[in-house]
């Protein structure tokens, strides 16, 4: 029984720890600069951007061919960002605070996307550099 409690404690921490470091890595990328072009090609303004802009960003990130295979994909933010969007519709309306931070979650996950399709575009180039030079 006990050794059954404290394997059942080791993994919540666990799942914690992971939930934990998701998180970190995921406002890291997030807060990186998002270059001009990306932002062009989206018609987003930085200053301006939302989280709404998380759907152009995302139509963009899938037009955006990957050579190089890699983890640049959007699926855990996708899904991270629908549940924000569901709990700010059905509590938001209870709460302001509620609302306000469902949208600057969502606003993240913008500009995680953006830099995604920074990150990917640059990887290309970088590919069609080293092609051209063989």
């Amino acid at each position: 029984m006990f050794s059954a409690m404290l394997f059942a404690i080791a993994l919540v921490a666990m799942g914690q720890f992971a939930l934990y470091y998701w998180r970190a890595v995921f406002t890291g990328v997030a807060s990186l600069p998002i270059s001009s072009r990306v932002l062009d090609a989206a018609q987003v303004d930085e200053m301006s951007m939302s989280g709404n802009d998380f759907v152009k960003l995302v139509s963009l990130h899938n037009l955006t061919p990957e050579l190089k295979a890699g983890k640049s994909g959007l699926g855990p933010v996708r899904v991270y960002y629908e549940v924000l969007r569901r709990a700010e519709s059905l509590l938001g309306g209870l709460s302001p605070m509620i609302a306000s931070w469902a949208e600057k979650e969502r606003l993240l996950c913008a500009r995680f996307a953006a830099v995604q399709i920074e990150r990917r575009l640059q990887a290309n180039l970088i590919q069609a550099a080293s092609i051209r030079s063989i």
